[in-house]
């Protein structure tokens, strides 16, 4: 991605065990178009995938309606992916800090930094229906400075649903009590960060009952934010097919919005669409930091039935926070 967009896309639970689905499902690595490693579960309706050469974020979601990818791909910053800020900001270009996100924050990417991937420890299926991995991030604005932290994810099928996907995350901060970064600060955090193909430039948020809410943004950043009503917006492409998210624990007004013109669907290509639900946390230096949330295909009216029945389920969720 440009660089000098990041910054701005940037800013803007109870703990459950994910249970597995019944049915069997096909499960398969396979390598990608520029060589990555990609490690994926297909139920016949979604495919989904982790990338060891990326962090383990996220960087493949299709269905049986919609085989291309969706998710862009084109730098460590892009990806349906873990991203957190905690502490001061700080100008250290003396130490090679990327001039265009001076001063930052202290900005664990599940991704990585400005100019390389994040290191991953664990990388693996747990089972035909899980995939599980633990990452070393890397500080975005530095060109290769890992964050002292842990990011742990497991992607799964919600039980007995074709068409959604469940992602638990896990944040471990690390840093030492009295480091530059100072104490606790309320700060936002991206849950997740999303960004998908150019084509799926429409943005709407769920009202509920089978109603959406379009929404309109010019291109960014900067990005709109908005508040959907249900926890849940969705974006969708020319031809009716749509990705929806549903992050139950977020607490402030979601990001969204297109970034460059056209419609294109090459995962790495410089143009994307962006969603980002939002909470507040107090990050502390030895934080950990939990939560949940899912991924819908389809078309509006599939969406809508599966974020109906998910905000039954899971309204009432919220984000664990200890040591903040």
């Amino acid at each position: 991605m440009n660089r000098t967009m990041h910054g701005l896309w940037r800013l803007g639970l109870a703990w459950l065990a994910i249970v597995p689905i019944a049915p069997a499902l096909a499960a398969s690595g396979n390598i990608g178009p520029r060589g990555e490693e990609l490690l994926t579960i297909d139920n016949g309706t979604v495919k989904v995938g982790i990338d060891r050469a990326k962090g383990a974020a996220i960087t493949w979601l299709s269905s049986a309606a919609y085989p291309k990818n969706m998710v862009n791909s084109a730098d460590p910053g892009r990806l349906i992916q873990q991203s957190y800020y905690a502490g001061l900001r700080l100008d250290r270009r003396a130490e090679g800090q990327s001039k265009a996100w001076s001063p930052w924050s202290w900005n664990p990417i599940q991704g990585g930094g400005v100019s390389s991937w994040a290191r991953v420890n664990v990388f693996k299926r747990l089972d035909e229906r899980t995939l599980f991995g633990e990452t070393v991030p890397k500080l975005w604005d530095m060109p290769d400075e890992e964050a002292s932290a842990l990011m742990r994810q497991w992607t799964a099928f919600e039980p007995g649903v074709a068409n959604v996907v469940v992602v638990r995350c896990e944040f471990i901060a690390r840093r030492a009590a009295d480091d530059r970064w100072g104490p606790a600060r309320l700060s936002p955090q991206e849950i997740p960060a999303c960004y998908f193909t150019r084509t799926f430039g429409t943005v709407k948020s769920y009202l509920g009952d089978g109603q959406w809410r379009v929404e309109t943004q010019r291109p960014g950043p900067p990005w709109g934010r908005t508040r959907p009503p249900r926890h849940a917006m969705a974006v969708f492409a020319p031809g009716g097919q749509g990705i929806g998210i549903f992050s139950p624990t977020a607490t402030q007004p979601w990001n969204f919005g297109p970034h460059g013109g056209g419609a294109s669907d090459s995962p790495t290509a410089g143009p994307c669409v962006h969603v980002a639900p939002i909470d507040r946390v107090l990050l502390g230096p030895k934080s950990t930091y939990r939560f949940r949330y899912w991924l819908v295909v389809g078309t509006g009216a599939e969406i809508a039935a599966r974020l109906d029945e998910l905000g039954q389920k899971y309204s009432a969720e919220r984000a664990e926070l200890a040591d903040p």
